[in-house]
């Protein structure tokens, strides 16, 4: 686009700008399409009969009328659209009859006139479109079209602008894409038109911000080409704050000395059980952390045997993070001298912010935080955890046991379910983060320490929202390479979706939006709150594996089926078995059972048969992952199956062969402890269910797919 061009589109969004309006004519929207080179059909504004049968007569029957006012969003539901038009009698009668509907429809209504449009040749209806989201910014949407797009919902969103190749992933992610390759001998349609005009839509969005959304309905798309038939483009000209965002050193650097402190002071600290300021400090004592302790109280001489001091600018040494366990009044005095002792981080536990309407108070310590140069965390949070510091930054209940996997919570009550399940699963992990009103700190800034950080491998985050969903992405798409990403994104319904003036808009304020973002900045979606933790669990005892061959074997066909109803609904490819690998299982089953995939050993064989099977099913290069379903029987007892599984996999190992394996036990309560042995040992399993298996096989699968291993 030439720099005059840019001059004439700005011309336009000025002009609209002082007469007040907030939705382009079509005329403006048509030339801005054509700017971008988005093929649009001839058409002219006609103010009469007569003037839109003239214009007819030059683009050439048939055409099509559509009313002309910046009052009347859905120009169908007003009957402003006519059709097929194809003389200029036609013309004529039909112009009468469009501005009548409209005056009906809405009688105060603006009529500029009515728009003469070249009809398009008839093709697949598609939405090409882009709106301002919240939290993401301008995204780009597109799906099927024309009139239904609101009750199919058959769309995708990815951040603008994009690429080639995000504009074809887009192409391929809708649940119609079969429809653009053609259907019952229909022709494909022209994918790299449409490629092209998804790029246009992310740019001129991009370009010039103050379109906030933009609908492309319906794009009709063909063997030769596609062509926009309506534009509709919506303006915003209120500035949208933009989110403090620190340079990635900077944040490294602070989150460091949070996270892993050599000094802490607790500020609001107390001798008197029962409170916060004492839980902190005995938690923080009891859990073995070995840095210093300064407590900080006015009056008290020390706290729990440590000496105490009426202020951190008392403090004769240097200090890494207060954590704050004072009244919300008390906070921003106590945070300026913070800034003055160089303190570069602020756990904040008291509430009485934001959540309670107090939104004055948080954005005061919000202007503090960023004029002394303090990261907020909080304020509203239970505090946070750092095992290998032995750190409980906490009034919460201690956790201690070291592994690889980090989890935060926007919610106290979700943390401490996070603490629990991590306490009876017996499962280790690098840190516990609450982050409550995300006044400043926030999951992009976690997810950014946990990449540098040498203690953590798995990243597992619950949120409600993302006050800069950009930024996330951005970090996520990168940290997601080598650290697998769990997020719960709590709010999935579409009850608090805002009303909009266009079917993107409509169709944006779905959790679609959430999930197309996440999945391509390759992280690991949940659910619910026991699948993000079953995640955080499994994946890093699972190997990575190294193709998509997946095989079940299992002691019961019942169980064979629902694991392969699992795999199929999870997106996992179960192998077709050769011929020569099908005649090598049947050397071990009993001649009524069932090769092929699942394998069918039935249930009354001896631990040999498992034994031959799974080790021929490790052995074999072709199967890349396996999904083993027990049956109880007493020929072979859960934990001598338990025992068998752990020692082959263990020989395996041995050799240099180290393939995912998960399991599924169904029988008597002696199911339960063979599940816990096997786990014990990296290899998930769950006693009475078929889904959690397949679930967290294909967790670890979405992530190695993301980041480019299988």
């Amino acid at each position: 686009m030439t720099s005059e061009t840019a001059t004439g589109i700005r011309q336009i969004l000025d002009d609209a700008r002082a007469a007040g309006r907030t939705l382009l004519s079509p005329t403006d929207a048509r030339a801005i399409c054509q700017a971008y080179g988005i093929p649009v059909p001839g058409d002219g504004l006609a103010a009469s009969a007569d003037e839109a049968a003239n214009l007819a007569k030059g683009f050439g029957f048939p055409v099509v009328l559509k009313i002309a006012s910046q009052d009347i969003a859905h120009k169908t539901d007003a009957g402003g659209v006519l059709v097929g038009l194809a003389d200029e009698a036609a013309v004529r009668a039909g112009y009468e009859t469009i501005i009548a509907n409209a005056k009906k429809y809405k009688a105060d209504a603006q009529i500029d006139g009515v728009q003469v449009q070249q009809m398009a040749p008839a093709g697949l209806e598609v939405i090409v479109g882009a709106v301002t989201d919240p939290s993401f910014g301008k995204i780009v949407m597109f799906g099927i079209g024309g009139v239904l797009v609101e009750v199919l919902s058959d769309v995708t969103f990815r951040l603008a602008p994009v690429n080639d190749a995000e504009a074809r992933s887009m192409l391929g992610s809708i649940k119609a894409a079969k429809m653009l390759e053609g259907v019952r001998g229909g022709e494909a349609v022209n994918q790299d038109a449409l490629a092209n005009i998804i790029e246009a839509v992310g740019r001129i969005v991009t370009d010039f911000p103050e379109i906030s959304e933009m609908d492309l309905n319906p794009v009709l798309a063909t063997p030769g080409g596609a062509m926009a038939v309506d534009a509709r483009i919506a303006l915003d000209f209120a500035p949208r704050a933009a989110h403090r965002r620190p340079p990635h050193d900077e944040i490294v650097r602070a989150m460091n000395r949070i996270m892993k402190p050599d000094a802490v002071a607790v500020i609001g600290a107390s001798a008197e059980a029962g409170k916060i300021g004492n839980s902190v400090m005995k938690n923080l004592i009891n859990g073995g952390y070995a840095g210093k302790i300064y407590p900080i109280h006015p009056k008290a001489e020390e706290i729990e045997g440590i000496k105490a001091y009426p202020s951190v600018k008392a403090v004769e040494g240097e200090i890494d993070m207060a954590v704050f366990a004072i009244p919300a009044a008390l906070v921003p005095n106590a945070l300026r001298e913070c800034g003055e002792k160089g303190i570069p981080g602020a756990v904040l536990i008291p509430s009485g912010f934001a959540e309670t309407g107090n939104v004055e108070a948080q954005e005061e310590i919000k202007r503090i935080g960023e004029e002394l140069n303090i990261r907020l965390m909080g304020p509203n949070i239970y505090g946070f955890y750092y095992t290998h510091k032995n750190l409980c930054a906490t009034f919460c209940t201690a956790y201690d046991v070291r592994g690889q996997v980090a989890l935060s919570s926007q919610s106290g009550g979700i943390g401490m379910a996070i603490v629990g399940f991590s306490r009876s699963a017996g499962m280790g992990v690098s840190a516990i983060v609450g982050l409550g009103n995300k006044s400043d700190v926030d999951e992009d800034d976690l997810l950014t320490f946990f990449e540098q950080d040498e203690n953590t491998q798995v990243i597992a985050q619950h949120f409600e929202d993302l006050k800069d969903g950009r930024a996330f992405a951005e970090v996520a798409k990168r940290v997601s390479k080598t650290k697998p990403i769990i997020a719960l994104k709590a709010g999935r319904t579409s009850a608090g979706a805002k009303a909009a003036s266009s079917h993107t808009g409509a169709l944006a304020g779905n959790d679609r939006v959430y999930d197309d973002i996440l999945k391509n900045s390759g992280v690991i979606r949940a659910y619910a709150l026991r699948d993000m933790l079953e995640y955080a669990r499994a994946i890093p005892a699972l190997p990575t594996p190294k193709g998509e061959n997946v095989v079940i074997i299992t002691g019961a066909g019942g169980s064979g089926v629902l694991l392969s109803d699992a795999c199929v609904d999870n997106g996992l490819s179960l192998m077709k078995m050769p011929d020569d690998l099908d005649t090598a299982f049947r050397q071990f089953i009993p001649p009524f059972g069932a090769a092929g995939n699942p394998v069918d050993i039935t249930g009354g064989e001896p631990p040999t048969t498992y034994k031959n099977t799974i080790k021929l099913a490790l052995e074999d290069d072709r199967i890349h992952s396996i999904i083993l379903g027990y049956w109880h029987t007493i020929i072979t007892p859960p934990m001598v199956f338990a025992n068998l599984v752990v020692e082959i996999v263990e020989e395996m190992k041995a050799k240099g062969i180290h393939k995912p394996v998960v399991a599924s036990l169904a029988g008597d309560v002696e199911v339960e402890q063979a599940a816990e042995h096997l786990y014990r040992n990296n290899i998930p399993a769950y006693a009475y269910t078929t889904e959690t298996p397949v679930q967290v096989l294909a967790a670890k699968y979405r992530w190695a797919r993301g980041a480019g291993l299988v």
